[in-house]
């Protein structure tokens, strides 16, 4: 016995849901038809019997058989013929019910329009076209139903998947992210300890922050824009104590109400521009960040000085750029635009976002 199942586990299972659907068609033709037409329950419950029992055979045929076998493979012109012979079929096997069983047993009960049509020869009953399409729909309305379902589940499960896709290719892209960051971090904490600087504890305090945040407090898609801000913060202090004059740092932020951010997204452009605009540059850099709301759109810039040796060029390769670049596709699809100005003294980056 598998005790790793719940209790009432065949409740959840397909037969069962598919046991239900059939009752609660069976009860409605059951009790939904105008019961004057019959001599009793006994009747009523024969004809829905037949009815029913053909619409199940309809159903399973056309689901697991024929668009399976044959829509599913783009055979459309045998699928067609195929199910008209299905729905042929399940007329003929109607009228041989009505005509050797159910008309001779209930004729004396029938009203004149009802033995009108009993009387018809077999032939002609067989090969009515407007008797033919009307028993094809109500064979063909409880198929539709389970089809209805079927796509809607199935539906439901490919947007399930996609998501899980998602979030494993961002889990992926963070985790490739948060090394990148700390690498560049754990060597300003290296560079200062080799000076014995005495601001080295501070490092420490703020590289503790930055790891709580990273490891406990970003793990969400969306983070309050204000969680991040306070991280660039942190990080800036960071750049500040390593390069000291070197670089003139400013940084606005005009947040007046608590808006959604992917985690972490800001931080890279900022990294880049420590890499890129300050590392080479034997001068005085400056970096200036600005974070503001318009409406419901966030709006970060960035620019930096460029080094007046040019050793690098490309300024837009690594890890870092191209990680936020696929972030930002998965996270906002066309809900983003990013703009790079890349002059030759100076290096601008435009990010608008949708707030969340």
């Amino acid at each position: 016995m598998d005790r790793s199942k719940p209790k009432y586990y065949f409740l959840s299972t397909p037969v069962f849901r598919h046991l239900v659907f059939w009752l609660g068609v069976f009860l409605y033709f059951l009790f939904f038809i105008n019961f004057s037409n019959y001599s009793g329950y006994r009747q009523l419950f024969e004809f829905t019997t037949a009815i029913v029992s053909l619409q199940i055979i309809t159903a399973y045929t056309s689901i697991y058989f024929l668009i399976p076998h044959f829509l599913n493979r783009k055979k459309t012109v045998l699928f067609v013929l195929c199910f008209i012979v299905l729905l042929i079929t399940m007329y003929a096997l109607y009228i041989l019910f009505k005509w050797y069983y159910y008309d001779p047993r209930y004729f004396d009960y029938y009203n004149p329009i009802q033995k009108a049509e009993a009387e018809q020869p077999f032939w002609k009953r067989l090969t009515s076209i407007s008797a033919l399409l009307s028993k094809s729909i109500k064979f063909l309305t409880p198929a539709a139903l389970l089809l209805m379902a079927r796509f809607y589940k199935n539906r439901q499960k490919y947007l399930k998947l996609n998501e899980q896709k998602r979030i494993a290719e961002l889990t992926a892209l963070r985790h490739q992210l948060n090394p990148h960051f700390l690498f560049n971090t754990l060597n300003n904490l290296y560079a200062l300890a080799l000076k014995k600087s005495d601001e080295t504890p501070e490092v420490i305090e703020k590289l503790s922050d930055i790891l709580d945040y990273m490891l406990y407090r970003c793990e969400d898609t969306y983070v309050p824009l204000n969680k991040e801000i306070e991280l660039i913060k942190n990080y800036l202090s960071l750049e500040k104590l390593r390069y000291g004059k070197r670089v003139n740092i400013t940084f606005s932020d005009q947040i007046d109400k608590d808006v959604k951010i992917a985690p972490l997204l800001l931080l890279t452009f900022i990294e880049n521009a420590f890499k890129h605009g300050v590392v080479q540059e034997l001068n005085e850099a400056f970096i200036s960040i600005k974070i503001s709301l318009d409406e419901n759109e966030i709006i970060f810039n960035i620019l930096n000085s460029k080094p007046k040796l040019d050793i690098e060029k490309d300024t837009i390769k690594g890890i870092g750029l191209s990680n936020v670049k696929k972030q930002l596709e998965l996270l906002y699809g066309n809900g983003y635009s990013l703009y790079i100005n890349d002059e030759k003294e100076t290096y601008d980056v435009t990010l608008k976002l949708e707030s969340k």
